[in-house]
């Protein structure tokens, strides 16, 4: 069976209690790990550390920390950390981001991002372990790094996010799981390939590498209303966050309409740029309606064969009644 995790919100909350909350919502109605996202709001360490001590059994994690903003040593003692505050229930996504935010927001260039991700599993891996650590890459030489605690009992799993081929070959070959965003349910299953591709070449078992698709999702008493928070969520991710959605949609068969979108937001004409977002585009990659409208559209995600987790998400523009209707809606255990 198909788990529920939540996507906790990008956007801006009110507060770091008000996430908090909705990660605590999550938990009480049966989700099984509240994903935290570090865009450009509030950190995802602090915040996740807060939800870890004010919950009992949902898991944590980032989805994703990305590998240029701290250096891996720092983030494999910041996973080892949350461990222990968590009581074992960490899971660490990562991922290289893109170029608009690694160069534009953190002034650090985009050089080799595969490469580089995969030194971080690496280098992460030891420092959890507890090991000295001695790395020789292409990236990073490291010597003499160690953990001044115990490290965590439960090892952490280190999940990598990616859409091109690529980067979820690479997520197959060394990681503990895959983290997919804005995915048809057929392109979904062509990357599939991709990451059974990296299995084998890695002689690991399928069965320890657990894929987490993200989906946005809004399921309101007022279906217009979600549907159009939905479309605005997408045209922005399409539109503002880089090229890497917007090749991605490409490669899924949408690239008329993901240039279109692009361009109409380029030029100032937000609304033009929701508009040209068609029904058939909206159902493909996302959940948004009235409730019954809403779990059905989830249902063709959750049926796709080797996802093992749906991580409901929501639109940007959610308000936190909006976001609650929805985690109540799309609960595991309504």
């Amino acid at each position: 069976m198909t788990a529920k995790t939540l996507h906790l919100p990008v956007a801006a909350q009110p507060s770091v209690e008000s996430i908090v909350d909705i990660a605590k919502r999550g938990e009480q109605r049966g989700y099984e790990r509240a994903w935290l996202p570090e865009t450009w709001g509030r950190d995802a360490v602090t915040v996740l550390t807060r939800i870890a001590s004010e919950t009992d059994e949902i898991g944590i994690g980032p989805s994703i920390a990305n590998v240029y903003s701290r250096s891996p040593a720092l983030l494999g003692q910041t996973a080892a950390t949350l461990q222990e505050v968590s009581d074992g229930r960490m899971r660490l996504g990562i991922g290289p981001s893109g170029p608009a935010v690694i160069e534009g927001w953190h002034g650090v260039d985009f050089d080799r991002p595969l490469r580089r991700t995969r030194e971080y599993v690496d280098i992460v891996r030891a420092v959890t372990s507890g090991e000295t650590l001695y790395y020789d890459g292409d990236i990073f030489s490291l010597a003499g790094f160690r953990l001044r605690c115990d490290p965590p009992e439960t090892p952490i799993p280190i999940d990598v996010a990616g859409m091109g081929p690529k980067s979820v070959e690479l997520a197959g070959r060394f990681g503990d799981g895959w983290h997919a965003i804005v995915f048809t349910p057929e392109g979904m299953k062509n990357r599939l390939e991709d990451l059974r591709r990296g299995i084998e070449l890695g002689e690991r078992d399928p069965n320890d590498v657990r894929v987490t698709l993200s989906v946005t999702a809004c399921a309101l008493e007022d279906g217009d209303r979600a549907r159009e928070l939905a479309r605005q969520h997408l045209a922005f991710y399409v539109a503002a966050m880089g090229t890497y959605y917007r090749e991605s949609l490409a490669r899924q068969g949408y690239e008329e309409e993901a240039n279109e979108i692009a361009a109409a937001w380029s030029s100032g004409e937000q609304e033009r740029a929701c508009s040209l977002i068609p029904d058939e585009l909206l159902d493909d990659l996302g959940a948004a309606g009235t409730p019954e409208r809403a779990r059905a559209e989830l249902e063709k995600f959750e049926a796709i064969d080797g996802v093992d987790s749906i991580a409901v998400g929501f639109p940007r523009g959610a308000t936190t009644a909006e976001i609650e209707s929805t985690i109540d809606a799309l609960a595991p255990n309504r």
